[in-house]
């Protein structure tokens, strides 16, 4: 029996501090669970570490800054009534000879213990956070903050040890005393010699942190790419080095400062942030860089999880709470996942692992948009989905389930589907969506979305005929629109349909 979710106790939610070299933030979550639902965040950019390779302090007014920040996180959290609160601080605190005394503040004002992170702790949290958000992951995890840059190499659930150098934008521009020649030699001197690059050749570099993100945000608008979800977007590493190097350019000629978006705290970064990821590119040979909105923070609340959790889909885990939440019958949806295999074993369908953990997922979310007008549910749940927040699928995939459920309510022609949305999957996948969207059709039609429906319908094959097969129980189920949109779906897997009653 399947478990479905429950209604959330007042004390479930878990909220963690983090302390970084540019920015201190607050981000609260529903549950500690396999896949983390965000319900508040905000970031102030105090600025602590933009000193330190100089001074070796943090800066006064920084400081300031970030404990006015920490009153009002505390104060969010007490508001909030967060059950567990976790705090975490990075390179700046760790490295400055006055970070023990800026956290003994910072712990009295949040009334938690704080941990300073390791450098290699620091790497291994960002590396679960990847970890926790992409499938099966094979690369190296760069995190860049605004103190230091972690280097770890990635295989599955395989992390192996990071190192930490200091290459962080506001480090490096400390450190270079904003000279870009300087930071250029600094950069290069650390990144040669950097064991985890060395490993990079033909895999993903997964680039997490703000100011890369930044990055990535211009790199959608300035390409006119369709989806602005900053997770898992992904380039080719060519393209990238290409994109930095203008943007490196751009910053010699002054136009950085016409970026709008970009908050204007982080444009004067821009340039270390695309500098280092040049050198990485140049050094790591990446195939493709994959930009992670999941960091040390996810990761950190990861690493909390039971072994057996952490080894579950985070997708599926996703889609599973998505359907408890907002179908109208949660036990329909794994009726359906049954239901379609033994579509795809009928009609020997070729799917891969892949394919099918996809197809899974968009049964468990075809019906979230039941509540939408009708008019308008094909075009709502394509927008939801492609625009959802969760993780452990890459764009094309996403799009796939979005164009599945999509083309449950318009119907299977590829012309109802927006040409912007259709050009982010393969040909191959769209007739894929087409034919599950099918499915739906067929499948809804007859279940009202009901469970004990679909279960007792059955496929069998004769020669180049497809036929449905329904138990006596339901023949008044049985109608002329039933047989037309079954004859559809038969149409799309090159067969000919037809209803048989037993």
């Amino acid at each position: 029996m399947r478990k479905y979710p429950r209604p959330r106790k007042a004390d479930a939610s878990v909220a963690v501090i983090d302390i970084g070299s540019n920015s201190v933030r607050l981000v609260v979550y529903e549950a500690l669970e396999r896949s983390l639902v965000s319900i508040f965040n905000e970031k102030a950019l105090c600025g602590l570490g933009r000193e330190v390779q100089s001074t070796g302090l943090l800066a006064p007014d920084a400081v300031n800054k970030a404990l006015m920040s920490l009153r009002r996180f505390h104060a969010l959290c007490k508001v909030m009534k967060v059950g567990r609160v976790y705090a975490i601080a990075t390179a700046a605190c760790r490295d400055a000879t006055n970070g023990a005394d800026f956290i003994a503040q910072a712990e009295r004002i949040c009334r938690v213990p704080i941990d300073v992170l390791s450098g290699p702790r620091e790497a291994h949290l960002a590396a679960l956070g990847v970890v926790s958000s992409v499938h099966k992951p094979d690369g190296i995890v760069g995190d860049l903050g605004g103190g230091s840059l972690e280097l770890t190499d990635v295989r599955g659930h395989r992390v192996h040890r990071g190192v930490t150098l200091p290459l962080g934008s506001l480090a490096l521009q400390d450190a270079s005393k904003t000279s870009l020649k300087r930071a250029e030699r600094i950069v290069k001197d650390e990144l040669s010699g950097a064991m985890p690059l060395k490993a990079g050749r033909g895999r993903t570099f997964y680039a997490v942190g703000g100011t890369w993100r930044a990055l990535a945000r211009i790199h959608i608008i300035q390409s006119g790419y369709p989806l602005r979800v900053m997770h898992g977007y992904s380039i080719p590493a060519a393209d990238a080095l290409d994109f930095v190097r203008r943007l490196r350019r751009l910053a010699a000629s002054h136009t950085l400062a016409d970026i709008e978006a970009v908050a204007d705290a982080r444009q004067p970064l821009l340039t270390y942030a695309a500098l280092v990821l040049e050198y990485v590119i140049r050094i790591a040979k990446p195939k493709t860089v994959m930009f992670s909105t999941y960091g040390v923070r996810e990761g950190l609340l990861y690493s909390m999880l039971p072994a057996a959790e952490r080894s579950m889909d985070g997708l599926i885990c996703a889609a599973r709470m998505l359907n408890g939440l907002m179908s109208r019958s949660a036990r329909h949806a794994d009726e359906l996942i049954e239901w379609t295999d033994r579509l795809v074993r009928n009609t020997k369908l070729q799917e891969t692992e892949e394919d099918r953990r996809l197809r899974h997922a968009a049964c468990l979310l075809s019906d979230i948009g039941w509540r939408i007008h009708p008019d308008y549910r094909g075009e709502q749940t394509l927008n939801l989905i492609m625009n959802g927040n969760f993780g452990d699928i890459d764009h094309q995939g996403r799009t796939f389930i979005a164009l599945s459920v999509f083309y449950r309510y318009v119907g299977p022609n590829k012309v109802n589907a927006p040409s912007s949305v259709r050009q982010l999957v393969t040909p191959a996948l769209d007739e894929r969506a087409r034919i599950l969207g099918a499915a739906f059709r067929v499948a809804y039609l007859i279940s009202a979305a009901r469970p004990g429906v679909l279960s007792a319908m059955h496929f069998r094959n004769s020669g180049r005929k497809l036929k449905l097969v329904f138990e006596h129980r339901l023949v008044d189920l049985v109608a002329d629109r039933v047989g037309g949109r079954f004859k559809q779906l038969a149409r799309l897997v090159g067969r000919s349909g037809s209803i048989v009653l037993r």
